[in-house]
């Protein structure tokens, strides 16, 4: 690339990042604010912005858009209903017992026949149940699964406490809505509990509020790129003196924008190009990560409603769940996450297994914090193994008590 075209494409940039702000104050002064921040994001993206052109990147968006696989799996469905009334959105993946599936079983858990388990899966803030596409696509038939979307994420309800009582969301809030999926798509049977991000905090509030569950039914825990606490410290790579300004005006810009959600929206579809290489930095470390997976977090990311994005939000820095981690010690249990997580750094998964000295830590290389998507060979081979020792100890355990 020439000096001259080099210029033309920075300067393109720039133009671009000054329309976005436009876009963003037209929707008043939330959109004012995020301008701000669209102007900034432009130097997040400043490679690609000098490589590729915005139209052929919005030709390769549709391309991946229309071809992309991920996301495509889907189960039997079926609805629970939180203590608020709010519906949750689950599906269930059944054993196969054929030939193949049984060669697959074989060769995932080290077993012949199904496990005696159901694993639940629940996924993080502003995602889906189809995070987990490459797991699920590794286990399907092999093992019973349950995948459910969030309150007010994906295809379940929005919150009838948050819409119609404006009660805010809380973690144990999602940890009793964990509850009502296990009772509508897994009410017997050993289980075992997976949950990445605010996932791995709601499956820490169900422990903390239904030690019982935890102690009668649950065979194994794997907890992906999450944390116990503490979260209000994290710098999401920035430097400190910045960040900290961004947390004393981000609640109250997050709920400026809540409430303006259908103007905010329409500025957010104008800048979406923008920050997608936010969205990629977030949420991927390597360099060459598949475009089409990209584009598949971008989705999920973009589906999520401003007024949820909002909701959610002051939720975490109220977190704190390190005493429930307790309820999982004598587990078999799986901390994981990628080294480069910049939204919940590894040192808080670190510090889960400092609390839980018998836990297997694995610290991915070169991953963010959609480790599950970005390396799923690794995080599908390390559930593999978690599975097959939780269906080893409970098989142990019955062996055991019915000999007594």
């Amino acid at each position: 690339m020439s000096e001259s075209s080099t210029g033309a494409a920075a300067a393109e940039a720039v133009t671009e990042a000054a329309a976005a702000a436009g876009n963003w104050r037209r929707a008043g002064v939330a959109g004012a604010a995020l301008g701000v921040l669209a102007a900034g994001a432009a130097a997040g993206v400043a490679i690609e912005r000098l490589t590729v052109g915005r139209g052929m990147r919005k030709k390769a968006r549709l391309a991946l858009d229309a071809a992309g696989p991920y996301g495509s799996l889907r189960g039997m469905p079926g609805t629970a209903y939180a203590d608020d009334g709010t519906e949750l959105s689950y599906e269930v993946e059944e054993v196969e017992t054929d030939g193949e599936q049984a060669a697959r079983r074989r060769r995932l858990l080290g077993r012949r026949a199904p496990a005696p388990v159901t694993v639940v899966f629940s996924h993080g803030y502003c995602l889906s149940q189809d995070s987990w596409h490459f797991q699920r696509d590794a286990l399907r038939g092999a093992v019973r699964a349950v995948y459910w979307d969030q309150r007010s994420h994906a295809r379940s309800g929005r919150g009838v406490d948050q819409a119609e009582r404006d009660v805010p969301v809380s973690i144990d809030q999602l940890g009793r809505d964990l509850r009502a999926v296990i009772d509508a798509a897994a009410p017997e049977g050993p289980l075992v509990l997976v949950g990445h991000s605010m996932g791995g905090m709601t499956t820490m509030a169900l422990a903390d509020q239904f030690p019982e569950l935890i102690r009668e039914r649950v065979v194994g825990v794997a907890l992906v790129g999450t944390s116990s606490g503490k979260l209000g410290q994290v710098n999401f790579g920035l430097p400190v003196a910045g960040m900290n300004a961004v947390r004393r005006v981000l609640p109250g810009v997050l709920r400026t924008l809540g409430s303006q959600a259908e103007l905010v929206e329409r500025g957010r579809r104008a800048t979406a190009d923008l920050f997608a290489g936010v969205i990629k930095r977030y949420s991927f470390s390597s360099r060459d990560v598949d475009p089409a997976i990209a584009r598949f977090a971008e989705r999920m990311i973009e589906s999520t409603p401003i007024d949820v994005v909002a909701e959610f939000y002051p939720a975490f820095a109220e977190h704190d769940k390190a005493a429930a981690l307790e309820r999982f010690a004598g587990l078999p249990v799986l901390v994981l996450a990628g080294e480069k997580d910049l939204v919940t750094p590894s040192e808080h998964s670190e510090a889960i297994a400092a609390l839980l000295p018998d836990a297997d830590l694995v610290l991915v290389p070169d991953a963010g914090h959609l480790v599950m998507l970005e390396h799923p060979d690794a995080v599908t081979d390390r559930l593999a193994e978690l599975l097959a020792r939780a269906g080893a100890g409970r098989a142990a355990a019955d062996a055991g008590s019915s000999s007594g």
